[in-house]
């Protein structure tokens, strides 16, 4: 298979294999004006299989979102054919409008004009709590 290169934008590399279409979701992909690759299941020295993004396009994007799903990728910012920075990102302390509380008694539920926020409790598990409820954000069951 052959994905062309990129001039500018980014390659979000080193994804666990499953993970890349919870990220372009959660980055909202398919609503911007540019090309957007999503390879899965690629052939990986590391870990046998990874998944990759190439976003054809220099975007503002929430790395919080990107280390929510997946901390051990590695960004590569791509300028005239050439990658310019590689960022590694590391699990958020916390989470601000990443995504929504699932309790409905939840004061987010009712005041939709609150920041979403919840902050990191256990990082081996990477669990996290609302800020408001104390309620544990399923990481497979969140809301965005």
């Amino acid at each position: 298979m052959n994905i062309d290169t990129i001039t500018n934008g980014y390659v979000i590399d080193h994804i666990t294999t499953g993970n890349a279409i919870k990220i372009y979701r959660l980055l909202d992909l398919e609503n911007i004006d540019c090309q957007v690759a999503l390879i899965t299941k690629a052939k990986s020295k590391k870990s046998g299989t990874k998944d990759l993004l190439k976003i054809g396009k220099l975007i503002d994007i929430n790395l919080d979102k990107i280390a929510f799903i997946d901390p051990n990728v590695t960004i590569n910012v791509v300028k005239a054919d050439k990658i310019i920075e590689k960022k590694r990102i590391a699990i958020p302390e916390k989470l601000v409008n990443v995504c929504y509380c699932n309790n409905p008694r939840c004061i987010t539920s009712n005041e939709r004009n609150l920041d979403q926020i919840f902050n990191l409790t256990d990082k081996e598990s990477k669990t996290y709590r609302c800020n408001y409820c104390e309620a544990i954000l399923e990481k497979d069951t969140f809301i965005y």
